[in-house]
């Protein structure tokens, strides 16, 4: 039978079938159609199979990798350095350090708070050049006390900076090490107000025994209480305000 080319497509087509040419082709369709299901179906079961098998995997690690319950505990961990004992120790030393720098400072807060006592009871006895004199003393002692303490605070919270953050590195890995000791699998700090922990059981509370396990292996003794003072008591973990709007390193001092 003569074919032709459709100008378009190039696809040869019949231009004019008999019964037994349309039946030979039906034929041979519907046989083309039959291997292209078929394959079709070879191709989406093994899709299917890998689909379930990635399913199972996924669920097999899945349920390999699902934690146990959580053990929750929580710490004020900048009370905890502080109340070591050896932190205890080194404040107490700092403060040594600082105190003939105070005592300093309070003296010229003294003199200041005289000279500006005398002009103001003297003021109406004394010259305008006195007054000018007395006033430009206090103003200059003013601003070296100012100075002098600005000078002084700097120092100070430099120095407890140090102190702290070479103290709190060695309780830090005390606290750890008792946290997985006794199975907690997350530690909350509540040091920061607001704390973001609203409510927490005292059972949960290991301040006093991470400070206690410190106090053991630094070996550092109980420095003496100052005479008439009330030693300090462990602070517990008391619902915090609700704010207007978390293996971590310790937190810095505020």
């Amino acid at each position: 039978m003569p074919r032709v080319r459709h100008p378009l497509s190039g696809i040869e087509k019949y231009p004019l079938m008999d019964g037994g040419c349309l039946g030979r082709w039906q034929k041979e369709f519907s046989r083309k159609m039959k291997r292209s299901f078929a394959l079709i179906a070879v191709l989406l079961s093994g899709f299917g199979l890998g689909a379930a098998a990635q399913t199972a995997s996924s669920g097999s690690a899945a349920a390999a990798a699902a934690p146990g319950p959580a053990k929750i505990a929580v710490i004020s961990f900048q009370y905890a350095v502080g109340q070591t004992n050896e932190g205890q120790r080194d404040f107490a030393d700092l403060q040594k350090k600082y105190a003939p720098r105070e005592a300093q400072l309070k003296s010229l807060s003294d003199e200041l708070d005289s000279l500006t006592k005398q002009l103001q009871t003297q003021s109406a006895t004394l010259s305008d050049a006195d007054r000018s004199v007395r006033a430009k003393t206090i103003d200059e002692k003013k601003k070296q006390f100012d100075r002098e303490t600005e000078d002084a605070r700097n120092d100070f919270q430099n120095d407890m900076q140090d102190m702290y953050n070479s103290l709190a590195s060695k309780v830090y890995d005390v606290m750890q090490a008792y946290a997985e000791k006794q199975g907690y699998t997350l530690v909350l700090d509540v040091s920061a107000q607001p704390s973001p922990v609203l409510y927490a059981a005292e059972s949960i509370n290991i301040t006093r025994p991470v400070v206690e396990a410190y106090n053991v292996k630094s070996g550092v003794p109980p420095q003496p209480a100052p005479t008439g003072a009330e030693a300090p008591k462990p602070r517990s973990v008391t619902p915090a305000a609700r704010p207007s709007n978390s293996t971590q390193k310790p937190p810095s001092p505020q």
